[in-house]
């Protein structure tokens, strides 16, 4: 027997409807878990294919519909199914948008093709449990599916359940074992209306807000025609609401626009570190350091892949001179040592009076640093991998014409939340973000869009320039609004020259994730869990009472 009243008097039978039968045929057979791989999958090809990120809302919404389908009244049972449901959701989003980790272990790292294939599904299987954990706690607070529409009641307890559980299972994704918050919700609404909320309630927020409109899109298969339109209701306004904080500037130009020149050398993965390859590269990087005319010039990571005491002595100096000859600084992405045995993957600065160095704080797991107990995994690649050390959260920016430009590396860009730890000190608040990396371990793949995306995002958290400068791509200008205002082709060899405009200011997300981190997020998603299982009792109680008086 349901715990949801029964309502013969109720506006529309659930059971009677077209999508509601399919669901249920969906949600009782053995296919859900392969309707669920599937929905993921389409999901994953949202990120980085220029697609509107509202097809993802779409695509989590249907899912969101068969998770709820199930009527079982027992809370455990829903559980189970929607962690399996989950699971197989995940699965299918994790392999279908990171499949190109397998070029860095089979191609470049030459790791045999069976065990990089078995080693990509175990880490895709190991993201999955995320949405699994997701699924399964938002649909044990969430009512059972009923043949009547769910109650004001059922139905913001559905959302509010879905939200949150979406949002904290993604924040711990990108927290343990360091994170991976590649492909989140957020980055997919970069350029939407839901995009707005970004410079107020972060990535995570922007997921929040991305859940509860697809939940909200969801409760079409489940409520009244007088529900519906509730729900299509609150959707337009969170799509407004968006929109409307697209147009706040949180931000405010300052100082001359810099002229910029960004490096993209498209060095082969396969010949960066041959000893071989070292003088073209050198020499490549060296050129342009020394005749291009720029107010900041910006190589990708490891341009210069060895240490700078085995380079020609002269080669470093050569270089600063031509930039304090042309009035210019560039920021050189290569190895440092720090004290007898310890390397960092690092930055320097060059042609200004003050000595600078940046040394990239987040590390990659595998790549940068082996988790302990993983070092067989590591034997079995052909990589030049080690472990480095770690730079600081607030390192000082680089000061070019009285711009701060606070540089980061690689795959850094993905942690909103320690980028602006930078923002703690209004005296070092950075003006631009400056993006150093290398994704050719990856080939020509969708990681380079995607990548961008991510980029593009910090910038609307911000609502600072970003300047990018990478070996295949994106080399591109991303403007204080998140918007592309340049790019390179990716694969090939050029200097990208343009103009930045720096800003200065805080946003809302900046000032308090300086401070808590993604606290605030976290407390949001705390909160509407709260609700949800307060709403959930108290329509218990309701039922129980009902029932009572029948």
């Amino acid at each position: 027997m349901s715990d949801l009243p029964s309502r013969p008097d109720a506006a529309a039978d659930l059971a009677a409807r077209p999508q509601a039968r399919w669901l249920r045929a969906a949600a009782g057979s053995r296919l859900a878990p392969l309707w669920s791989l599937l929905l993921g999958g389409a999901m994953a090809q949202v990120f980085g294919h220029g697609r509107p990120g509202a097809w993802s809302v779409l695509l989590l919404a249907v899912w969101i519909a068969l998770l709820w389908s199930d009527t079982r009244a027992a809370p455990r049972a829903r559980a189970r199914r929607g962690a399996l449901l989950g699971f197989a959701f995940g699965l299918g989003w994790f392999t279908g948008g990171l499949w190109w980790l397998y070029i860095s272990m089979a191609v470049y790292g030459g790791m045999p093709a069976p065990l990089a294939g078995a080693a990509l599904l175990l880490f895709c299987a190991y993201l999955a449990v995320y949405p699994a954990l997701a699924g399964a706690v938002a649909v044990a607070i969430t009512p059972p599916a009923s043949r009547d529409p769910w109650s004001p009641a059922a139905i913001a307890a559905a959302v509010a359940a879905f939200a949150g559980a979406w949002t904290a299972a993604e924040w711990l994704r990108g927290t343990v074992f360091t994170g991976f918050p590649w492909l989140a919700l957020g980055y997919a609404q970069v350029g939407n209306p839901l995009s707005g909320y970004a410079p107020v309630l972060g990535q995570y927020g922007v997921d929040f807000v991305a859940a509860t409109a697809a939940a909200l899109l969801a409760l079409l298969s489940r409520v009244s025609v007088r529900g519906a339109a509730v729900a299509v209701g609150l959707l337009a306004a969170l799509a407004l609401g968006g929109q409307r904080l697209q147009a706040v500037r949180w931000t405010h130009p300052v100082g001359a626009p810099l002229r910029v020149a960004l490096l993209q050398g498209d060095v082969a993965q396969s010949e960066k570190f041959r000893p071989e390859s070292l003088a073209p590269t050198l020499q490549l990087y060296g050129d342009w350091l020394r005749t291009l005319h720029a107010d900041l010039i910006v190589t990708p990571e490891t341009a210069v892949p060895v240490l700078p005491e085995d380079l020609d002595p002269g080669y470093l100096r050569g270089i600063a001179a031509a930039l304090r000859a042309h009035g210019s600084a560039a920021l050189l992405g290569i190895p440092l040592t720090r004290g007898a045995d310890q390397y960092t993957n690092s930055v320097v600065g060059l042609g200004t009076a003050a000595r600078y160095r940046y040394d990239k704080s987040h590390l990659v797991p595998f790549g940068e640093f082996i988790p302990y107990g993983f070092h067989w995994f590591v034997r079995m690649m052909n990589m030049p991998l080690g472990d480095f050390a770690r730079g600081g959260l607030d390192q000082a920016p680089f000061v070019v014409h009285g711009i701060r430009i606070a540089p980061n590396i690689c795959y850094e860009d993905l942690f909103g939340a320690q980028m602006a730890r930078r923002f703690a000190s209004p005296a070092n608040a950075p003006n631009v973000f400056a993006n150093l990396t290398n994704l050719g371990w990856f080939g020509d793949t969708v990681v380079i869009p995607q990548h961008l995306q991510i980029a593009q995002m910090r910038s609307l958290e911000f609502q600072i320039p970003g300047i990018r400068a990478t070996n295949t791509g994106a080399t591109a200008i991303i403007d204080a609004h998140g918007r592309v205002a340049a790019e390179l082709a990716p694969y090939t060899v050029g200097a990208l020259v343009g103009t930045v405009q720096a800003h200065a200011g805080l946003t809302p997300f900046a000032r308090i994730a300086a401070r808590y981190g993604n606290l605030p997020e976290l407390l949001l998603a705390a909160l509407a869990l709260l609700s949800a299982g307060l709403l959930r009792r108290r329509q218990r109680g309701g039922t129980r009472h009902h029932s009572a008086s029948a």
